[in-house]
């Protein structure tokens, strides 16, 4: 069995990536302006509304044109006004700035002046809004900041997930929170499980192999290379009881239904982890050096939310449980590297995710910062 522990023991990222505020600069130019950044749910953008978000810290409007979703920065071409000041707004057949009226077909094209007179020097098609590249894929729509973004790339490919029905699934429950860590201190903490025998018992008994340290059998020096059931005996989702909150997926192939879990990375924005009978989607948004937003959001399928008598906490008690000790680890993590004695630390074997990311964030700031 291939396996992919490292064959050498290489040092860290340097502690100025996670606590100086000039490196996180780079990182917000040369990263989040630049790659695809998860908005949400498709369905939480509805025809009729313009909903304001950020990424990398713009401000960016998202509407529903009746057939797709666009996006397009969140200023009027007049004078710089914002055009949407709240979170969320009615939006009629045009988007009009609310200082001086212009207005913009839904397609970004500017229609009206209001009250001013241009003279003839002035092309209104020199004065469409700003737009902002938009891809949807499984239910979620992604953002970029970048006039030639390249494709969207999960780690396990854009079919990794497609026999789960993603684009009916709804949400079911939202757990957000401001972890006091670094974006990438979260990401580390989720590519290896040496910390999960002292930090998640209950991962632990429901994933068994990671009780070892260890993500995967071909990480297992032991192991004689016969598969065995991820799950411990009798669990087939990770719930509370370790029994699925619905009938599995239909559409799943019987592998995909014994691999028990399958997780979906997309960095820097997010992963996804799909079961046999709801999913999981983690969102991280960097506030700055030291804080990240968290945000986890559970898929279920409509029939499932609709049944009577179902309690969304016998599924999201189990992941919560483990995403607040991961948590808890980050942020025990963010303060030691606060301390000036440390300068930078050294990956085992096992960390072999951990120095993949770390070279993805280093080309990343190596090929530019401008987006």
């Amino acid at each position: 069995m291939d396996t992919p522990l490292l064959d050498h023991c290489p040092p860290t990222l340097p502690r100025e990536a996670y606590v100086d505020p000039a490196w996180f600069a780079r990182e917000m130019r040369a990263i989040w302006s630049r790659d695809w950044v998860c908005a949400g749910r498709t369905d939480q953008f509805p025809a009729g509304t313009i909903r304001r978000i950020a990424v990398a810290g713009q401000s960016i409007i998202v509407l529903h044109d009746g057939a797709s979703l666009r996006a397009f920065q969140n200023v009027c071409r007049h004078r710089g006004s914002e055009l949407c000041a709240t979170d969320t707004a009615q939006r009629g057949k045009l988007i009009t700035c609310p200082y001086h009226a212009w207005s913009y077909a839904t397609d970004g094209r500017l229609v009206s002046t209001a009250c001013a007179t241009p003279t003839p020097d002035f092309r209104k098609e020199d004065h469409s809004l700003l737009p902002v590249a938009a891809t949807e894929w499984n239910g979620f729509l992604f953002l970029s900041l970048s006039t030639n973004p390249g494709p969207l790339e999960p780690d396990m490919g854009l079919d990794a997930l497609a026999h789960w029905p993603m684009t009916t699934l709804k949400t079911g429950h939202v757990l957000e929170k401001t972890l006091a860590c670094n974006w990438k201190v979260y990401w580390e903490n989720y590519s290896e499980c040496l910390h999960c025998p002292g930090i998640h018992p209950e991962l632990c008994d429901m994933v068994p192999i990671y009780s070892k340290g260890i993500m995967s059998p071909a990480e297992d020096a032991t192991s004689d290379g016969t598969p065995k059931a991820p799950l411990k005996p009798g669990a087939e989702s990770w719930t509370m009881t370790g029994e699925p909150s619905a009938p599995a997926f239909a559409t799943l192939t019987p592998q995909e239904r014994a691999e028990g879990f399958r997780f979906v990375t997309l960095w820097p924005t997010m992963y996804i982890v799909a079961h046999v009978d709801y999913v999981r989607a983690v969102t991280l948004t960097p506030i700055n050096p030291e804080e990240t937003l968290l945000r986890a959001e559970w898929l279920f399928p409509p029939e499932t939310l609709a049944r009577p008598g179902f309690d969304h906490r016998t599924v999201t008690d189990f992941a919560t449980i483990v995403m607040e000790q991961d948590g808890a680890a980050c942020e025990m993590n963010q303060r030691g590297l606060r301390s000036p004695a440390y300068t930078r630390g050294t990956l085992m074997p096992q960390e072999f995710d951990i120095a993949r990311l770390h070279g993805w964030v280093k080309d990343r700031l190596s090929t530019g910062a401008q987006p």
